[in-house]
């Protein structure tokens, strides 16, 4: 038994007992009052119990003394653990105040002492379980708490008025009929509040309810208990009440938005690894035990804003593609376009295996383990030189064409538009002139006189079954993205083959790229990049012809080893202004150009090359002296002819020699001219 405690104490003691008095739920609050021997309880509100309560304890206390509380603390309600421990507590000195109480034949006067005693073991028992820190937090919590619920206890009694009986009395009547369920009600109540005011709930985030959140509202907490005790003091009780409530909606409120809302993005990002990353399995730290199956992988790899990809499936992103973390690209010094082999953990029981038939699966499994970067080891790929950086030449190198006495087109290249290593060429073609072809026949020349050149053919907006013939026909690398799918694929392909490219000149290697076509890369980056706002005539986005100038203008000479050679086809005389004006930027940004007439086309003379349009800038760097005056020669015979007399002329004297070297002595001697 505790000591009975005088209700005539200092202010100090009276406030801390009120305090108390305020944790206490309603119908503890009613049978305290009974024992007190106050009246009409059951209609009374909860501040008016309170109020009625500390009278009855300490009548001859002022009034200024006892502080009116507010609705906001009257309702709050302490931390889960306190909670729990507190209503242990009341409930036990309910019961013992009300055996006092029955006890028959006893005065008034005498059943005081025991209900001193039962209130003082109350407030001790709360004061031993809680330390001074945690009281400050219990405060700081419970204040915040109860900004949010004090708005829904006032709309739901105004309900409840304008439905009917008054909601106090409904209330009251509900709580002594089933005390039982009083506790699930008020938690349904409270909940259906958080609900309909998602911007007030008090108990958005549990999480941050420690210390150091009680800390950083501890001031502001006091200084706004000081500013509601001055208006409390000068104002009518519902007005003060209005007037509190809403300080603390607007600026508390306010606070802890600003606060969820920061939360809600560290959330996201600990659960995603970045911000619009996909759902990756072991995202931040990925574990491998001994007891993990380690599966071998390797791709091209494509780097996003936010993360990466090694594709295995081709440059098209697929189902079994390989998450790579920003932090391990910058670790290892990757790049876009990297050929890397690595492993990854195989899937345990229970985990979500990769989708099949080509379903995107929701996570991708991670790189664990990386192995080599284009052949090389991690260590030795960071020391590698960067492609900007490299010096441009003009080509130097011949990559001749001529393979086979009976392919005249690769031989009629090589005399009107001779081709180098580095080379950046426009093959300009109208619709069915053979460009197709063409491609064929110089890709094919390529790999049988040059093996050691890396090719790479990338077909954009084609028809499939030129995409098969290609690969038949081919001894190269065909990469493609038929017209069927959408312009974000063509732009995919294309921006990940000549990053590939690159890397692979970065090592050092001849890289010839052929590219059909431009022209349709370029409507591709029309439709999927986004709109400017600056629109060129043809409706061409003024943005949309960048990438695709960058596409081309990566091909170049390296000094000191390494070239990379781009031949991409054209399309005019389609009849659209927007192919034109594509046309026209790029006109003036290859070295070299090999022109087909529709007109030659049309008569069934192949190939249809318009001998004295076509021509490579520069051309006697790549020829010898004797070839080059032997050319001039020649060119100025076809160029008093008109076109399909040239290409005639041509054709008939390749036909009737075995090679290109007997063909120029032939004309060497046949043909007058001047040195």
């Amino acid at each position: 038994m505790t000591d009975t405690i005088d209700p005539a104490v200092s202010p100090t003691g009276g406030s801390a007992r009120s305090a108390s008095i305020t944790a206490l739920r309603l119908p503890e609050l009613q049978a305290l009052a009974s024992e007190l021997g106050v009246k009409g309880t059951s209609k009374m509100r909860k501040g008016d119990l309170v109020e009625a309560i500390s009278a009855a304890r300490g009548g001859s206390r002022p009034q200024a003394l006892e502080p009116r509380r507010t609705e906001a603390v009257a309702v709050a309600e302490p931390p889960a653990r306190v909670r729990r421990e507190r209503t242990r507590t009341a409930a036990a000195s309910t019961e013992a105040a009300e055996q006092a109480t029955d006890a028959p034949g006893e005065p008034r006067n005498e059943t005081r002492a025991p209900r001193a005693d039962a209130l003082a073991g109350l407030e001790a028992a709360l004061d031993a379980r809680l330390a001074p820190g945690e009281q400050r937090d219990e405060r700081a919590t419970r204040a915040a708490e109860a900004v949010g619920a004090v708005t829904g206890e006032r709309r739901s009694r105004r309900a409840g008025r304008g439905q009917g009986a008054p909601q106090d009395e409904v209330d009251a009547r509900a709580q002594q009929g089933q005390p039982g369920q009083q506790g699930q009600q008020e938690t349904q109540q409270r909940q259906q509040r958080a609900d309909q005011r998602p911007d007030q709930r008090p108990d958005q985030r549990p999480d941050q309810r420690g210390e150091q959140h009680a800390g950083q509202q501890g001031a502001q907490q006091n200084s706004q208990q000081g500013t509601q005790q001055a208006n409390r003091q000068q104002g009518p009780p519902n007005q003060q009440r209005a007037d509190q409530g809403g300080y603390e909606d607007d600026e508390r409120g306010g606070r802890r938005r600003r606060s969820r809302d920061r939360y809600r993005d560290r959330d996201r990002k600990r659960g995603r690894g970045r911000t619009g990353a996909p759902d990756v399995a072991g995202l931040d730290e990925i574990e491998v035990t001994e007891d993990d199956v380690l599966l071998p992988v390797a791709g091209i790899l494509d780097v996003l804003d936010s993360y990466a990809f090694v594709r295995t499936s081709g440059y098209l992103p697929g189902p079994n593609d390989v998450y790579v973390s920003l932090g391990q690209v910058k670790k290892s010094g990757l790049r876009r376009g990297d050929a890397i082999t690595g492993a990854v953990r195989q899937p345990r029981e229970g985990e979500q295996q990769p989708a099949q038939q080509g379903n995107r699966p929701s996570k991708f499994n991670a790189l664990v383990r990386l192995d080599t970067v284009n052949g090389m080891t991690p260590d030795e790929a960071r020391t590698r030189a960067e492609f900007t950086k490299l010096t441009p030449l003009y080509p130097q190198d011949r990559l001749r064409l001529e393979y086979e006495p009976t392919r005249i087109t690769p031989r009629v290249i090589d005399i009107v538009a001779p081709i180098g290593k580095g080379q950046r060429g426009l093959i300009v073609a109208p619709p069915k002139a053979g460009k197709t072809i063409i491609m064929q026949q110089i890709a094919n020349a390529i790999t049988a006189n040059n093996p050691e050149v890396h090719l790479m053919v990338v077909l954009v907006d084609e028809r499939p079954e030129e995409v098969t013939d290609m690969e038949r026909t081919v001894k190269g690398e065909v990469i493609a993205s038929t017209f069927d799918r959408p312009a974000s694929d063509h732009t995919i392909v294309a921006e990940l083959a000549i990053e590939r490219a690159k890397r692979l000149v970065e090592l050092g290697q001849d890289v010839v790229v052929l590219l059909d076509s431009l022209t349709r890369l370029s409507r591709a980056y029309n439709l999927a990049a986004p709109a400017s706002g600056r629109i060129l005539s043809g409706g061409v986005d003024a943005s949309a012809l960048y990438p695709p100038k960058r596409f081309f203008g990566a091909a170049r000479n390296i000094e000191n080893g390494g070239s990379l050679t781009i031949l991409a086809s054209a399309l005019v005389e389609t009849g659209s202004k927007m192919d034109e004006v594509i046309f026209e930027e790029f006109k003036g940004t290859g070295n070299m150009e090999l022109r087909l007439s529709r007109s030659l086309a049309d008569k069934r003379i192949f190939p249809a090359v318009d001998v004295n349009a076509s021509g490579t800038r520069r051309e006697e760097i790549l020829m010898a002296n004797d070839e080059l005056k032997i050319i001039y020669k020649l060119r100025r015979v076809m160029g008093a002819l008109d076109q399909q007399q040239a290409i005639e002329l041509l054709l008939g004297k390749l036909r009737d020699t075995k090679s290109n070297v007997e063909f120029l002595l032939q004309v060497q001697k046949t043909t007058p001219g001047s040195d």
